[in-house]
């Protein structure tokens, strides 16, 4: 008998957990957990000229696609920097910074808060502004992460990241997945708004890689450990289980190494001791089901390998800065107001 893929299925076992190293891919499951929520799209359509002011969003990446015409964004904090966007090229403004986008240096800029915006659903509008000039024509997105491991990898891009259509090494992704997402804009055809909002997705994540396999700045620091064979696999370790009473020997035996040598080369490539980045990683996975508000305090202390909550609370509040309680309705009073409502009050 034979398996789908032709070979013997007596040929077939499950590997162990201690193999599994060898087929995992630490930055592919980083890349993995890029999961977006709190998202809000919009397709907008301008004329020359136009400009307009997005609002500073915390914890929020948006990202700019232009599918017809030119654009340029504004970065902050200085508002005078233009970087162009040609049709076919995107941006990313990934800290949730306040910053501008316009069709000249001379354009007025008026907040988006003040531009109508026409609901297709509740994260999908149609933006409509300008003076009636030449037209242009761009889809735009806020989105949030919230697994602790995007969290990580967003907080080391870049202020922005722009990828033209055709000045990339790899420019056959974006010019085929732009290709999609500027027919679905034209043609605007029954579930359109379903298409442009995963198409968006794709984009997103596909520049994110895009960056890290180009930019030298990826192989350094965190990013960089992800990419270390062994570190990488340790840091693997301790995502994919957190609540495992993690120890240093633990981690280098995990790793074929010395104990002093896997301490003194987490430390170097990740820029913390293996232990305190164990207790951070466990602190902001904790953050993530606070902020999901279906377990108590006591059972997510529990799943993250702690005997008592009031050991949790202090190692909580010695990380995060404040008790798990305050954390959570912090968190959920954020969650409540969405990128749609902040946009439109500023």
């Amino acid at each position: 008998m034979l398996d789908v893929w032709g070979f013997p299925c007596s040929t077939l076992r499950m590997l162990p957990a201690s193999e599994l190293w060898t087929w995992s891919d630490p930055m592919g499951e980083a890349l993995h957990l890029l999961r977006m929520t709190g998202t809000f799209y919009f397709r907008a359509e301008f004329s020359e000229p136009w400009g307009i002011e997005i609002p500073p969003m915390p914890d929020t990446l948006w990202f700019h696609v232009v599918t017809h015409g030119s654009a340029a964004i504004v970065l902050p904090p200085t508002g005078e920097q233009d970087v162009p966007l040609a049709p076919g090229g995107l941006a990313l403004v990934p800290h949730g910074a306040g910053h501008g986008l316009r069709s000249a240096p001379d354009a007025p800029m008026h907040s988006a808060s003040h531009i109508p915006h026409d609901f297709l659903s509740e994260r999908y509008a149609v933006l409509r502004h300008g003076g009636g000039g030449e037209r242009s024509t761009m889809v735009c997105g806020a989105v949030r992460f919230d697994h602790p491991a995007a969290r990580a990898l967003v907080a080391l891009l870049p202020p922005v990241i722009r990828i033209g259509a055709t000045e990339n090494a790899g420019a056959e992704w974006l010019s085929g997945t732009l290709g999609l997402l500027a027919a679905e804009v034209t043609q605007l055809r029954p579930g359109g708004e379903a298409v442009i909002t995963r198409l968006s997705d794709i984009v997103v994540i596909q520049a994110i890689r895009a960056w890290i396999e180009s930019d030298p700045a990826a192989r350094t620091g965190w990013l960089g450990a992800l990419q270390d064979p062994q570190i990488g696999r340790a840091l693997t370790l301790i995502h994919r289980d957190p609540a495992r009473e993690w120890t240093v020997a633990a981690l280098a035996a995990e790793t074929s190494m010395s104990r002093s040598a896997f301490a003194a080369r987490f430390t170097e490539l990740v820029g913390e001791a293996a232990m305190h980045y164990v207790t951070r990683w466990r602190m902001h996975t904790a953050m993530t089901w606070l902020a999901d508000d279906t377990m108590t305090v006591g059972e997510i202390s529990g799943r993250l390998g702690y005997r008592s909550e009031a050991a949790f609370s202090r190692a909580f509040k010695r990380v995060i800065g404040v008790a798990p309680g305050a954390a959570r309705r912090a968190a959920i009073s954020s969650a409540q107001v969405p990128p749609s409502a902040q946009l439109q009050t500023g």
